[in-house]
């Protein structure tokens, strides 16, 4: 895992790529389903195929909470990445059983925080693509960060 980072340490044109990627599994996609998105293309294989995505698809939502976890192992914010608000979210392909899922997170903007002198906030956009190289995910991300000497206290 690499290094905790300080708001610092983020610069404007710094990409990061995701530490590893995730496989995505049918029963990760159906017990997602069940539990947070009950939709039968999300639950059934058979329900899928007459759907709009003609097969099982996994919910946006889990597609997200894994580009959350990619996010949060190859990018490591001291005391933990806040978040501070989600400009954009696009789906663009459907996840599939067997999809692994990785993340390519670029910096677009850096500034100190106005309501906590303590911390900046760092802008990213973030592609989470599958294993044929297809974007799945197009993210643009806010987080907070702490100052470094603000922890050095």
């Amino acid at each position: 895992m690499p290094k905790e980072m300080f708001f610092e340490d983020f610069y404007v044109g710094q990409k990061m790529n995701s530490v590893g990627s995730a496989k995505v599994t049918a029963e990760e996609i159906k017990e997602f389903g069940q539990k947070y998105d009950p939709q039968p293309f999300h639950l059934d294989e058979a329900a899928g195929e007459g759907s709009f995505f003609k097969g099982l698809a996994a919910s946006g939502w889990l597609t997200a909470a894994i580009v959350m976890r990619l996010r949060v192992q190859s990018v490591p914010v001291f005391g933990g990445m806040i978040g501070a608000g989600v400009e954009e979210m696009r789906w663009t392909q459907p996840v599939r059983p067997g999809d692994a899922i990785r993340t390519e997170i670029e910096v677009v903007g850096v500034r100190h925080s106005n309501s906590r002198p303590d911390y900046g906030v760092v802008r990213t956009r973030t592609l989470a693509y599958n294993q044929r190289n297809e974007v799945v995910l197009r993210s643009t991300v806010n987080f907070l960060a702490p100052l470094r000497h603000s922890v050095q206290k």
